[in-house]
């Protein structure tokens, strides 16, 4: 998680906010209820939000971001609730599951949901995008 906020955030959401990070041991790390509720959040204390949540104002995007070494990766039912989770936020929403590396990648590659992002800690610069918007079409 700390991989995310200091090398995810500045390369794709440099002027974005850290509005949750989830600790297991401490089970809320860090959350900006104010904020969070702004956006429709609901905090869920039994363990069902993302490991981390980004909040970009100027492209009005929140990123839910996974950590595979605590839940696993964002597959078709974790997606499905956190889109339920999410339901009210009038924001877009980003999935994304953060990996250390690829050999971590490829035990979970065949359960990563379509419709959501994948980055790797060890290529912090690029992103998987299982996204068939994106499909054989320029990126602006």
């Amino acid at each position: 998680m700390k991989r995310i906020v200091e090398v995810f955030r500045p390369q794709f959401v440099p002027d974005g906010d850290v509005l949750y990070v989830g600790d297991a041991g401490n089970k809320l790390a860090l959350v900006k209820r104010d904020e969070l509720e702004e956006l429709n959040v609901t905090i869920d204390e039994h363990g069902k939000m993302p490991d981390v949540i980004l909040f970009d104002r100027q492209r009005r995007w929140l990123f839910l971001i996974e950590a595979v070494t605590s839940h696993g990766p964002i597959d078709s039912k974790r997606r499905d609730e956190l889109h339920r989770l999410f339901a009210n936020v009038t924001v877009g929403l980003i999935y994304i599951t953060a990996f250390l590396d690829r050999k971590s990648l490829q035990k979970y590659f065949a359960d990563i949901s379509w419709e959501t992002e994948v980055w790797i800690a060890e290529a912090p610069s690029h992103m998987i995008h299982f996204d068939g918007e994106r499909f054989l079409g320029p990126y602006d």
